[in-house]
This record gives structure tokens, C-alpha cells and sequence, in this order.
């Protein structure tokens, strides 16, 4: 009895650390948004049945943003681009961020079919940042001389996974470079 014990206890273990615990359950949630084709976009919904890997960034960003958005494709290439995983980047910049100023951000980074960008009406896309504990706030404005306002956001610095079930069951500091390799053995644990 005590060796067949000892046989189960290591399989236990496993089995627990196979099932993260959840951090935030999405999947009553429900955002409209636009991909950067323009196409409506309900989120989580048309990503359920899928693991979402997602970041959140804006395309005027002067620094993180292009690293969440470097580490989403390396994390994409790193798992050799599965199709049980869909790769989200949503802008909470939804005014300057239209579907073409995301699409052409996403040709600059090489990203994949299965990488989306998301965008939308301000109400819905500050929602789904409340939703996600993203925070930002412009922090510099200027008016330029030919009258067209310039700013920055300070903002959150997060990748999140999410379940099959649209469950945040990690969250990273998305512009960190370790964060690939500690994304990708975390989702193969539970995939």
C-alpha cells in the first residue's frame, strides 16, 4: 500500500500544477471590437475553444510596446505557431489605432495568421482594459504647429493568458525577455 501511495503522490502533483489557478474569469464577458481588417471581433467569444495569449500596446508607443509585441511573436514561433493558440495584441490608444495603422504595425513585426489585432469604439476598448486590469493614462500633450495633437500613455505592462474557457490563468511583465520562455513552458503544462 505505502509504494502504491508513493506512485500516486508524484502523479498528483502533476495533475495540480497542470491546473493553474484562475486570476480572472472573461468568460461572461463580451467586448465588441474590430480586427486590424476591419472585421467585428467579439472578444472572448470567437476566441473560446482556443488558448489566448495577449498583450496589450498602442503604435505610437516610444519603448515597451514594441517589445510585447516582439515577445508575442517569439512566443508564437517558440511554440511553433499551434493552432490551439491565438495571439491577440489590443491597443487601448483606440483613436490613433485604427484597423489600417494596426495592420500596418503588425506587417512591420512579420506577425502570423493566428496573431490578431484588436481596436474599436473607446467605450468597448476601455471596457475590456477595466475587464483586464490594464491601466493607462495619457501622461504628455503638445499641439503641434500644424495643429494635430501629440501625446504619450503611460499604461500597464502585461501579457495574460487565457484559458479555453476565457479564464486569465497567467500574467506576465510583457516586455521582459525572459517572458517568452516562461510563457511557453507554462502553456505546455497546461496544453
Amino acid at each position: 500500500m505505502k509504494k502504491l501511495i508513493l506512485l500516486f503522490i508524484p502523479l498528483f502533483i502533476i495533475a495540480c500544477g497542470n491546473n493553474p489557478e484562475v486570476i480572472e474569469d472573461m468568460g461572461d464577458a463580451s467586448f465588441q471590437l474590430v480586427n486590424s481588417d476591419s472585421a467585428e471581433v467579439v472578444f472572448p467569444d470567437d476566441f473560446e475553444g482556443d488558448y489566448v495569449v495577449m498583450g496589450f500596446i498602442y503604435t505610437n508607443c516610444p519603448d515597451i510596446c514594441s517589445l510585447i509585441t516582439q515577445n508575442l511573436v517569439k512566443i508564437q514561433k517558440e511554440l511553433n505557431y499551434p493552432e490551439d493558440v491565438q495571439f491577440v495584441a489590443a491597443t487601448f490608444d483606440p483613436v490613433r489605432d485604427t484597423p489600417s495603422k494596426l495592420k500596418q504595425y503588425g506587417k512591420a513585426f512579420g506577425v502570423d495568421e493566428n496573431f490578431t489585432f484588436l481596436t474599436g469604439d473607446s467605450t468597448e476598448v476601455f471596457a475590456l482594459m477595466d475587464s483586464a486590469r490594464v491601466r493607462s493614462q495619457v501622461s504628455f500633450t503638445q499641439q503641434t504647429e500644424s495643429g494635430k495633437e501629440l501625446y504619450f500613455i503611460n499604461h500597464s505592462d502585461k501579457i495574460m493568458v487565457l484559458d479555453k474557457q476565457a479564464r486569465v490563468i497567467f500574467e506576465y511583465g510583457g516586455s521582459q525577455p525572459m517572458i517568452p520562455s516562461l510563457v511557453v513552458e507554462d502553456l505546455n503544462k497546461v496544453r
